[in-house]
C-alpha cells in the first residue's frame, strides 16, 4: 500500500475528505519525525513505538574499491511494533 492508497482507505473508513486525511497524515508524519529527531519517542499503544537509536561504529568496505573502512557511529530511527500489532500480523 502506498501513501495515496492509504489516504483513500482512511477517507473511505472515516467518511472524511481525501484532502483532510492527506493533511492529517502529513501532520502525523511531521510530528513523529520532529519528535524522534529531537531525541524523543512516540508511543502509540497497541501499534508501536518510534524512537531514535544509537548505532555503534562498525567495519565496512568501499563497494567501488574494496578498501576496508570504519563506518562511524551515528543515529537512526527505530520502530518497535506493539503487542497488538504483532497479534494482528500473526493472525
Amino acid at each position: 500500500m502506498n501513501r495515496q492508497e492509504l489516504i483513500d482507505a482512511i477517507a473511505e473508513d472515516t467518511e472524511a475528505s481525501k484532502a483532510s486525511v492527506a493533511r492529517f497524515l502529513d501532520s502525523f508524519i511531521g510530528q513523529v519525525q520532529n519528535t524522534v529527531a529531537g531525541g524523543g519517542e512516540v508511543k502509540l499503544t497497541g501499534f508501536g513505538k518510534f524512537e531514535r537509536a544509537k548505532v555503534a561504529a562498525r567495519p565496512g568496505r568501499n563497494p567501488l574499491t574494496g578498501e576496508k573502512l570504519v563506518i562511524p557511529e551515528g543515529v537512526r530511527p527505530r520502530f518497535t511494533p506493539g503487542a497488538g500489532f504483532k497479534e494482528v500480523v500473526k493472525g
